[in-house]
């Protein structure tokens, strides 16, 4: 059975870091592409970042390009995420994904975690 299991969210001052991490098992990892998606109260949930199998390719929304840094460990199967000069716009509950390629070369996630609260304040 696949499971995500995330961690390390909390409460920081704004400009400040934090570090999710995503400890996966049940299948082979380093095949699939995993995300990173975060969901605000009353907002629906939104793309974050995303890195391919191999851990080469990455990719992220325009609100956290340059701030937020995606990657994985493939002999441990876990994806982080590193969060810098976070803002108070960045308070969500953070989701991992993971799931295969279609045919369209876009990844369709098919396992989710549980999620975990980064709450920033002003």
């Amino acid at each position: 059975q696949v499971q995500l299991v995330e961690s390390g969210g909390g409460l920081v001052q704004a400009g400040g870091s934090l570090r999710l991490s995503c400890a996966a098992s049940g299948r082979t990892f380093s095949t699939y592409v995993m995300g990173w998606f975060r969901q605000a109260p009353g907002e629906a949930r939104k793309f974050v970042a995303a890195v391919s199998g191999s851990g080469a390719s990455t990719y992220y929304a325009a609100s956290v390009k340059g701030r937020f840094t995606i990657s994985r460990d493939n002999a441990k199967d876990t994806l982080y995420l590193q969060m810098n000069s976070l803002k108070p716009e960045d308070t969500a509950v953070y989701y991992c994904a993971t799931g295969p390629l279609n045919r369209y070369n876009l990844p369709e996630y098919d396992y989710w975690g549980q999620g975990t609260q980064v709450t920033v304040s002003s």
